[in-house]
């Protein structure tokens, strides 16, 4: 009987473990992949929210910290240490305490699954953006003057409309995400976040982020929220508020389109300034808040359609905090601008869910009058661009462009649901191989970029 005792034993030491490592924390989370995006349910207080993302993301946040690292040490010529060193001086202080929860959270989650990070790292890879393009540049200017000039990414296609220039007279907003496809092919995740104070929220995201990063946000309050970043903007404050817990704070607690400027504008750090499109689909109405790090403007109306491709509109903002010209037309900016302006005015009253999917693939180049792959239309294609992108610093042919696309309406926003398009909106895949042969230049980022397939549009929709 010697056999079968040491067999039961060993079995019930084996399920008692099992048992043991089951974490209740988990117990409302779920993950699903679908059509190239994570989607991931996360509900509870900061520090569960947090544990859920890290433990059911920890493969994908670990691969993300890799490519972002990778990445940032060959353009900004800043080591990961740096950016952890930005985010112990002058960022963690700043965060309120359910954000620090839940950053610690996530690492706890990563801990679970055996990924080694810290809170350091974390919080730095939710500043990327401004760290990268707005510190940095800063620290650059220091050193010599104007040599951070046009680091301030020109990154996304978006619209809001609302009255009569929609098929129901209700709010509509598109996005498409710009962005190096080496960094974009990991904004792959849809994120349903139930917490357990404030707005539910439905949001694309990074693995690893608090926040959106490319934003585009519906809450079950009602609010929609999107943006664009403004190009060749200079300034960044380090004693106050990061940007990526302002936009995740306007988020969640937000009830108006007055508080979201409120949150935003309050103890602003001037981290990736952006044009903000906002929609209260209580009140039907749309706004624009432009916001810098000196100056913003609110532009807002019940029936119009407003759009953003990384071009300031104030006039004094333009010249207090930009080095952009309002009058190169070649500029990816100023030409997706133009094709934008004429797009929502041949779709006025026709704008729903479809035609928003069509206005973020769109390929049509304003300039030249015909359809290419380039940086001057809607879907961007810089990889194909001989040209480059001299307002981004960027060489012919460099793998960036259209990573992902969104759009919702009103209907469908009451219901917590939007659709989303991972890979170039237009459906065009990237494939590595074919492009490294093509530009061996460009072969050192082979390393953690192989392939960007687009998938079909996809409807997600938060849990009630």
């Amino acid at each position: 009987m010697k056999p079968f005792i040491s067999l039961l034993c060993c079995c019930i030491i084996l399920f008692s473990c099992q048992t043991e490592k089951k974490d209740t924390r988990l117990d409302k989370a779920t993950r699903e992949n679908k059509n190239g995006w994570i989607y991931v349910h996360l509900e509870g207080s900061p520090s569960t929210i947090g544990y859920q993302h890290g433990y059911l993301l920890a493969n994908d946040i670990d691969t993300t910290m890799q490519a972002v690292q990778y990445l940032l040490q060959h353009d900004t010529k800043k080591d990961w240490q740096f950016y952890r060193d930005c985010a112990k001086n002058f960022l963690w202080n700043k965060l309120d305490r359910e954000y620090k929860d839940e950053i610690n959270g996530i690492v706890e989650g990563l801990h679970a699954q055996k990924k080694n990070y810290d809170s350091l790292d974390v919080t730095a890879l939710n500043a990327l953006e401004e760290l990268a393009f707005y510190y940095v540049p800063q620290l650059m200017d220091k050193e010599k003057p104007g040599s951070g000039d046009n680091k301030a990414p020109g990154n996304c296609s978006a619209f809001i409309a609302t009255g009569s220039y929609t098929a129901d007279g209700k709010i509509v907003i598109g996005h498409n995400n710009w962005t190096e496809y080496m960094i974009g092919q990991h904004w792959n995740v849809m994120a349903d976040i139930k917490p357990e104070k404030g707005n539910h929220l439905l949001m694309d995201c990074m693995p690893g982020f608090i926040h959106s990063g490319d934003d585009f946000v519906i809450t079950d309050n009602g609010l929609l929220i999107t943006e664009t970043t403004i190009t060749q903007f200079k300034g960044f404050d380090t004693s106050a508020t990061p940007e990526f817990m302002r936009a995740r704070k306007a988020a969640q607690y937000a009830n108006s389109i007055d508080d979201v400027i409120k949150i935003f504008t309050t103890n602003n750090n001037g981290g990736y300034a952006n044009d903000w499109l906002i929609g209260d689909t209580k009140t039907n109405e749309v706004a624009k808040l432009e916001l810098g790090l000196k100056d913003y403007r609110v532009w807002r109306s019940k029936d119009t359609a407003m759009i953003g491709s990384n071009f300031p509109s104030d006039e004094k903002l333009i010249k207090d905090e930009t080095t952009f010209n309002v009058n190169d037309k070649t500029t990816s900016p100023n030409a997706r601008k133009l094709r934008m302006e004429k797009l929502i005015i041949d779709l006025k009253g026709k704008l729903n869910e479809e035609t928003g999917k069509q206005l973020e693939g769109d390929h049509y180049d304003a300039l030249q009058n015909k359809n290419a792959n380039n940086k001057c239309v809607i879907c961007g294609h810089i990889d194909e661009d001989i040209n480059g992108c001299a307002e981004w610093d960027l060489a012919p042919y460099y793998p960036m462009g259209a990573v992902q696309g969104k759009v919702t309406t009103a209907a469908l926003a009451k219901d917590m649901k939007l659709w989303a398009h991972m890979g170039h909106p237009c459906g065009q895949d990237f494939i590595g191989a074919d492009f490294y042969k093509k530009h061996p230049e460009y072969e050192w980022q082979s390393k953690y970029l192989t392939n960007m397939k687009a998938y079909p549009w996809t409807m997600f929709e938060g849990k009630k």
